[in-house]
C-alpha cells in the first residue's frame, strides 16, 4: 500500500490585482475584484515506503504548496490525500508524529537557546524516551558533526550549522516521512555535502521516505531515482529519472582534448554529429545507447588526442526546455 496517496489535489487562492498609488490601493481594498490563482491544479501521485522522490518545478510551480497540503498546514479546495492512512488537515496531531519537515528558509529551532536545548524541547514535545533520544541524537551528532556547536545559541550559528540542527530536530522522533523544501539553499559546499549524505543515509539505512523539492538538480541526481515535475500547478512528468533522461536527452557527448589545433574542415563521423570545434577541443554528440568505441578509434586515428571524456546530458538543460512548453503539450509526452 502506498504511504502517500494524492488524487486530483487542488488549491486556489483569491488575489487582489496589484495597484500603484495611494488612491488605487485604497480602491482595491474597498473593491471586491479578485483573481483566482491555481497553485495546485489537479495533482495526483503515489509515494511508496522508502522512496526518495525529487519534486521539481520552477518558482511558483506549486511545490511548496503541495508540501504544505501534505503536512496539514493548508486545507485543499478539492481532491483527496492520505499520508500513512491519515488525512493531514483532519488529523494534524497524529500526522505530525509520523512526519519530519524542513523548510530551507524557516527554522523550528529556538532562536535564543543553545541548540541542544532545542533538541531537549523536541524530546518533551514528542514524548521521546530518554534512552531512545540519547541513542538517536548520538547517531545524528556523528553523522552531521554537531559537537563543535551543539551548545551554541541558535542565533549565533551559521546557516549551514542551523540547517543541520533543523534536520536533527525534524528526525528526532523517528518519522516515517521527511519533507524537505529547499533544504540546502544558500549553503556552502561542505555543509551541503554533509546534509546530502545525511539524507542519503537515513533513506538507505532507516528506510525513511523522502520528498525533496530543490532547484539544485545535482542533488536530485545524487539522491533520487524518481522525479515528479510540476509546472503551473500541474504534473508534467512522474517517473524514473534515468528513463526521463533517456527519453528527453537521448544523446551523450564525447569531449576530445587535442594536442594540436583541429583543422578547419573535419570529415563527418558515422552515427555522430560534431557540435563544437575549438582550437584544442572537439565535442561529438552520439546516441545514448551507442558505444563510443568506434568514435574514439576514428578520432584517435585522425587527431593527436591528449584526453577525452564522456559527458552525460544536463538535467537542468532538459528541464529548462521542457518548462518552456505549455503544460498540456509537455504532459502529453
Amino acid at each position: 500500500m502506498s504511504l502517500i496517496v494524492v488524487r486530483d489535489l487542488r488549491k486556489t487562492y483569491r488575489v487582489r490585482p496589484a495597484t500603484q498609488g495611494f488612491l488605487q490601493g485604497l480602491a482595491s481594498l474597498i473593491g471586491s475584484a479578485t483573481t483566482e490563482v491555481r497553485a495546485v491544479d489537479g495533482v495526483s501521485f503515489d509515494v511508496e515506503p522508502g522512496e526518495c522522490v525529487g519534486y521539481l518545478g520552477p518558482n511558483g510551480a506549486g511545490k511548496s504548496t503541495t508540501i504544505k497540503l501534505l503536512t496539514g498546514i493548508l486545507v485543499p479546495n478539492g481532491g483527496h490525500v492520505t499520508v500513512a492512512g491519515l488525512i493531514p488537515w483532519r488529523a494534524r496531531m497524529q500526522n505530525a508524529r509520523q512526519i519530519g519537515v524542513v523548510f530551507g528558509q524557516r527554522t523550528q529551532l529556538y532562536w535564543d537557546l543553545p541548540l541542544i536545548h532545542s533538541f531537549e524541547m523536541h524530546r518533551h514535545i514528542y514524548g521521546i524516551s530518554k534512552a531512545r533520544y540519547d541513542s538517536t541524537l548520538g547517531d545524528f551528532r556523528r553523522l552531521l558533526g554537531l559537537e563543535e556547536f551543539i551548545r551554541t545559541p541558535v542565533r549565533q550559528l551559521s546557516l549551514g550549522q542551523r540547517m543541520r540542527g533543523d534536520l536533527v530536530a525534524a528526525m528526532l522522533h523517528d518519522p516515517k516521512i521527511l519533507y524537505l523544501d529547499e533544504p540546502t539553499i544558500g549553503l556552502d559546499l561542505v555543509a551541503k555535502d554533509q546534509i546530502l549524505e545525511f539524507i542519503a543515509t537515513i533513506n538507505r539505512v532507516k528506510g525513511v521516505t523522502v520528498l525533496l523539492t530543490t532547484h539544485n538538480l545535482a542533488e536530485v541526481e545524487r539522491l533520487c531515482r524518481r522525479i515528479i515535475l510540476i509546472h503551473q500547478g500541474r504534473i508534467l512528468h512522474d517517473g524514473d529519472l534515468e528513463a526521463f533522461k533517456r527519453k528527453h536527452a537521448p544523446f551523450r557527448t564525447l569531449v576530445v582534448h587535442l594536442a594540436r589545433p583541429a583543422p578547419p574542415v573535419i570529415r563527418p563521423l558515422p552515427g555522430a554529429e560534431i557540435t563544437v570545434v575549438a582550437s584544442d577541443r572537439l565535442e561529438v554528440r552520439f546516441p545514448r545507447g551507442a558505444s563510443p568505441q568506434h568514435l574514439i578509434r576514428e578520432l584517435a586515428g585522425t587527431f593527436e588526442v591528449k584526453d577525452l571524456a564522456i559527458e552525460e546530458p544536463s538535467l537542468e538543460g532538459v528541464l529548462r526546455e521542457l518548462y518552456r512548453e505549455p503544460p498540456a503539450e509537455a504532459a502529453s509526452r
